[in-house]
């Protein structure tokens, strides 16, 4: 057979007959795809990051539904056509592609265009968001307006928040074998086991650890970040509507390391401010005996599991001594 499609000599075209079938096959694959998966496609949409990346996946995976169908139709279309079964006389024989300039050009610019799209999509991607859900360590190259105004606020224990404020919000993520604690800079410097965020509000997650290196993985806020001791990883995203998800630590820390995990919820503002204002009154008196707030702490002589609410004025970890004031056990 030639490359000829249905002519007076009953010749057929059997490229451009699987070029049709491809082409109608791929828009209808990509349009039901769009409408009944794509929106569950995670991390979701509970931050701009989470969308974004969701909004990424989704693209690459309308591309790779064409490509996909091209190889199943090729494959298929040739088993069927020139397969031995059906046509013994001439299983070897169909539309060759050697020698056939149309294809070959075809081929290489349809790849050459694909790739140069998704590096310039990536590449786009990546300008756009500056990195953001991801940790860029103590000194941020790319940060939201008015974050470095609240982190310094929030070191001096000026840091405001309220419900329909724009102020970015800080939080700070605390690793340490095996789990997270989350501090509350504008709330009293109070300390937490469940991670709560505001709904609507750009987050600055200031994250570190007391021991060991961990990582802080919050995959349906589209943010992770390590956190190494004494180093203050920064990462920032902004939250959308109310939801819940998992925190999970995604660096081996230990024989635990498996178990440290637990959920949070973004909170609408409201409800997030009722419980941040009770929670800090609850501790008042636990916050009182904490290190006062710091980017990083450091384990006294006796180390950071001498207690985790000391009495007095000692404390487990130093902002800033490498010993503290304790003499070892």
């Amino acid at each position: 057979m030639t490359n000829q499609t249905t002519n007076s000599t009953g010749q057929v075209h059997h490229i451009r007959r699987m070029t049709v079938i491809w082409i109608i096959l791929s828009i209808v694959a990509d349009v039901l795809y769009s409408i009944f998966v794509a929106a569950h496609i995670p991390p979701g949409r509970l931050t701009e990051t989470a969308a974004k990346d969701q909004t990424d996946f989704n693209i690459l995976i309308e591309m790779a539904i064409p490509v996909l169908l091209g190889v199943w139709i090729y494959l298929s279309y040739s088993l069927y056509v020139w397969g031995d079964k059906r046509n013994p006389n001439e299983a070897f024989s169909g539309d060759a592609a050697r020698g056939n300039t149309k294809v070959q050009a075809s081929w290489i610019v349809i790849t050459t265009v694909t790739v140069l799209f998704l590096a310039g999509f990536g590449t786009w991607a990546l300008v756009v968001d500056h990195g953001s859900g991801g940790g860029q360590g103590p000194n941020p190259a790319f940060a939201p307006a008015g974050a470095l105004k609240a982190e310094t606020a929030a070191l001096l224990g000026r840091a405001t928040w309220s419900p329909g404020s724009t102020n970015v919000l800080p939080v700070q993520v605390i690793g340490q074998q095996w789990k997270f604690t989350y501090r509350y800079p504008t709330f009293g410097g109070f300390e937490s086991s469940q991670l709560m965020v505001p709904a609507n509000t750009t987050i600055a997650f200031n994250v570190t650890s007391l021991d060991v290196i961990h990582s802080f993985w919050a995959y349906q806020l589209g943010v992770k970040a390590d956190a190494n001791p004494q180093v203050n990883d920064v990462a920032f995203t902004t939250t959308k509507d109310p939801g819940t998800f998992i925190v999970r630590c995604s660096e081996l820390c230990g024989i635990w390391h498996g178990s440290m995990y637990n959920n949070g919820a973004v909170l609408s503002q409201t409800a997030f401010e009722n419980w941040a204002t009770t929670t800090e009154a609850a501790n008042a008196a636990n916050t009182a005996l904490l290190p006062a707030f710091a980017w990083t702490y450091v384990p006294d002589a006796n180390g950071a599991s001498g207690g985790y609410y000391p009495d007095g004025t000692l404390t487990p970890y130093s902002p800033s001594e490498v010993y503290g004031a304790k003499q070892p056990s």
